[in-house]
């Protein structure tokens, strides 16, 4: 077989091909068929109309081809022109080149020249090379999107690297499905006992003493999904150290991952969570009353024996009014303790009494801190019921006792040289002038809220600190 088919062309007996089929077997079988004399003179331009994207090309003819092509294409048509010319041209040969069109429309086209009866005449064949263009941008634009997306993931996995050789901290990786070893950082291999390289791939739960895969996968992401315990304690199979695992699950291309932060027990960090564990269950279950304010006092938190104190139902009935509203002096205890805490940091005992939500009062005993953390800051109050205490000690207040042993002996020395009255006043001023004193040492000499502490007016005070000596005692600007 012939697959050149040479041999039905050869044959002089061949039925010629008609004129009126010719111009159609042309048209179809190329996209552009130009039919130019030597010169590059147009003659006549065919589009096949299965390829209706070239559009109507007739204004070509009778024009000079150089015309509609790109300045970097015309030396090609040129040498092809000039070998034709000087009949150096023996067989058909390709060129590709770029066709422009008013101004702003280029498409490339690979022409093969053939010869035609008349030496002076040229027919091009002309196939459209768009798609093949369109497809290589395309690949091109793939090829470069790969590279993208490699350098990335180069650039990501050596920061992953980094973080984790450089990390303080113990990390590693573990597959949820099949419970192995993703990745382990340096750290994480020393507490295990072996290499990096050794521990990747190798199941988890054989690096620690009587644990069973499944249990021990489930229970480390059941510790993972409760908030408030999210530690596991095992010990260690190669080193026999006890240490602390901190999961976290998330999953990454549809496969969930175990990240573990491990560390030895007894560390800082370790001995830190155990004690917010313990603070946290003092708060939540302790005798003593418990309160969280801002910088203006301000509930933020309670714990529930304050709430029963208070006789508040639940904690959003307190939550955001001022502490002040729950003692019986209101702003000025609370303004006495927040000044006093806020010079000192902290405040510890003030007498006074606490109001609940339904008239009732109880005689407490309170202490505050200021508290400073982070972008944290507020005060916090512990509050003591003493009205059992204050039970006790009530029937003895009025003795002679409660008062100096000093004052009551100036009082006492007076009997038999004094009339009763005189002495009545001398007792007088002396529970008079221990009574403004307390004020005034309890509110760390703030006169104002003294005052208030005292039900006196502030003239009022300043005459009887006059009076008992004290203006000068506890004036911050008198030398001592």
């Amino acid at each position: 077989m012939n697959t050149r088919g040479t041999g039905f062309w050869d044959t002089p007996s061949a039925s010629p091909i008609g004129p009126e089929h010719f111009n159609e077997i042309v048209t179809t079988a190329a996209d552009l068929a130009i039919v130019l004399d030597t010169s590059g003179t147009v003659h006549s331009v065919v589009t096949n109309p299965l390829n209706p994207t070239l559009g109507q090309l007739d204004h070509w003819k009778d024009h000079d081809i150089r015309e509609f092509l790109t300045v970097e294409s015309q030396p090609k048509i040129d040498a092809q022109l000039s070998a034709y010319r000087d009949g150096q041209q023996t067989k058909a040969d390709a060129i590709e080149v770029n066709h422009s069109d008013n101004s702003d429309w280029e498409f490339p086209i690979r022409y093969t020249l053939h010869k035609t009866g008349d030496d002076n005449i040229i027919l091009m064949l002309g196939r459209d090379l768009r798609p093949i263009a369109e497809l290589q941008h395309r690949l091109v634009k793939a090829q470069l999107a790969l590279e993208k997306d490699y350098e990335s993931h180069r650039d990501y996995e050596t920061r992953y690297r980094v973080i984790m050789e450089a990390a303080r901290d113990a990390f590693v990786l573990v597959d949820v499905a099949s419970g192995r070893i993703v990745d382990i950082n340096g750290l994480g291999a020393k507490i295990l006992g072996a290499s990096a390289d050794a521990l990747t791939g190798s199941a988890f739960t054989q690096e620690f003493e009587s644990r069973r895969r499944g249990e021990f996968i489930e229970g480390l992401v059941a510790a993972a999904a409760d908030g408030a315990s999210r530690v596991v304690s095992v010990t260690s199979r190669r080193t026999k150290t006890d240490v602390v695992l901190y999961p976290v699950v998330f999953r990454a291309a549809g496969d969930r991952t175990l990240l573990c932060r491990i560390e030895t027990a007894g560390t800082t960090e370790t001995v830190a969570v155990e004690l917010t564990q313990v603070l946290s269950a003092l708060y939540r279950d302790g005798a003593d009353a418990i309160v969280f304010t801002d910088m203006a006092g301000v509930i933020r938190s309670a714990n529930d024996a304050f709430l029963s104190l208070c006789d508040a139902g639940q904690l959003t009935d307190i939550r955001g009014k001022s502490l002040g509203e729950f003692l019986s002096r209101g702003s000025v205890d609370l303004k006495v303790m927040i000044d006093s805490a806020t010079r000192n940091k902290k405040m510890r005992l003030y007498s006074t009494r606490l109001e609940g939500a339904f008239g009732s009062e109880l005689s407490v005993e309170m202490s505050a801190t200021h508290l400073s953390t982070g972008d944290t800051t507020g005060f916090a109050f512990i509050v003591r019921d003493t009205s059992r205490i204050e039970v006790v000690r009530e029937p003895t207040t009025a003795t002679p006792s409660a008062m100096s042993d000093d004052a009551m002996r100036d009082v006492m020395d007076l009997v038999g040289s004094a009339p009763l009255k005189d002495i009545v006043s001398a007792t007088t001023d002396v529970v008079e002038k221990m009574c403004i004193e307390t004020a005034v040492e309890l509110t760390d000499n703030n006169r104002v809220a003294a005052a208030e502490m005292l039900g006196l007016s502030r003239q009022s005070l300043y005459v009887k600190l006059r009076k008992y000596g004290l203006l000068a005692k506890n004036d911050p600007t008198t030398p001592n």
